[in-house]
């Protein structure tokens, strides 16, 4: 009778272990990272935070938008993303909106598709704005911009930050998602955040002079939130993107223009440049000219990878490991020798001193 009082007290005590450990332990989302700090929201409230050790020895990076298990100023786990891109590193968004300048930057068609091929590569919905059109835009721009990116199902938008043109559009664009403003400093992404809530006091600065290029005004990503429902990550302006990371077979999957002929070509690996039986280049007609040389950019890119991984592969060695459906931090090759070699050591002593 002891022995089940006790077996009783002990499963007691485990489930009240059980709930203090789960009441201690909270969940947030990463709203902004700072130097070694992590800031989070959970509900109304707002948590500053670093990482765990074990996390940062498993080589887990943390995002703005994801996801986290926290405790006692300590964040422990990272909870499954739905979404994410490492560049600008941020997770769990619905969409990208990629804003562009029609003018102080020039529009520049490759930038533009270099942006729309990455977030196509990880599976994210796109949305084109087109800022500035109060300037004196070059005729003709805004119909050569639908004629090449509506064929292809991209919804498109103009603004005018300054002039409030458009942005009533925009605000609908965003409504009830997660949205990542992404696009090459000096385009007006934070300028038109502004013009949505001018609450949010973004900085911003003129087109140089000197160069004909923005500044950079925002330093890192944030979520900001619209509403309960509306979130946007405004990004610091990036303009050196690059495809080598992907071999050079797979860029005509990032066009959907491409791609439609790429089983009519005659060779299985034909990257449609010079190859005899090409189909796409039988089609050029129906290929808009600006995305065909940004295709070509990127696969001349997608070259450096493929002589990378000729040589040492494409498998990517992880730092952490599943055991039991929990997850361990893996000991590198040199660490595990190391150990053994200290074990051996600890045997001989022991043999010799018997």
């Amino acid at each position: 009778m002891k022995i089940l009082i006790l077996q009783i007290l002990l499963i007691l005590l485990n489930v009240l272990a059980f709930l203090v450990y789960d009441n201690s332990m909270q969940k947030g989302q990463v709203y902004k990272i700072h130097s070694d700090f992590y800031y989070l929201t959970s509900g109304e409230d707002v948590f500053e935070c670093k990482v765990r050790e074990v996390l940062k020895k498993q080589n887990e990076k943390i995002f703005v938008g994801d996801f986290v298990e926290f405790e006692n100023g300590y964040i422990t786990k990272i909870c499954e993303r739905k979404s994410y891109i490492p560049r600008p590193s941020v997770a769990n968004v619905d969409q990208i909106v990629i804003v562009s300048a029609l003018k102080s930057p020039d529009l520049d068609f490759n930038q533009l598709d270099r942006y729309i091929a990455f977030a196509k590569y990880y599976g994210l919905d796109v949305k084109l704005c087109f800022n500035k059109e109060d300037l004196d835009i070059e005729e003709g721009l805004l119909d050569l911009i639908k004629s090449i990116y509506e064929p292809l199902g991209y919804e498109i938008f103009f603004t005018s930050a300054k002039e409030h043109w458009g942005v009533k559009v925009f605000e609908q664009v965003l409504e009830g998602k997660t949205s990542v403003l992404c696009g090459s400093s000096g385009v007006g992404k934070s300028s038109l955040i502004n013009a949505i809530n001018p609450e949010f006091h973004l900085k911003t600065k003129e087109i140089s002079a000197k160069t004909g290029r923005g500044t950079h005004t925002t330093r890192h990503c944030e979520i900001m939130k619209l509403n309960p429902q509306t979130k946007i990550i405004d990004t610091p302006g990036f303009s050196n993107l690059k495809f080598d990371f992907i071999l050079p077979t797979e860029v005509d999957l990032l066009f959907d223009e491409i791609a439609c002929y790429r089983g009519q070509c005659k060779f299985a690996d034909c990257l449609h440049h010079l190859e005899s039986g090409c189909a796409v280049l039988d089609n050029m007609d129906k290929i808009p000219y600006s995305r065909y040389t940004s295709y070509l950019a990127f696969v001349e890119e997608a070259k450096d990878y493929k002589e990378k991984v000729k040589y040492e592969g494409r498998k990517v060695e992880t730092a952490k490991k599943k055991i039991n459906d929990k997850t361990a931090v893996k000991i590198s090759e040199r660490k595990r020798q190391s150990a053994r070699n200290t074990l051996k050591q600890n045997v001989y002593k022991d043999v010799e001193h018997e």
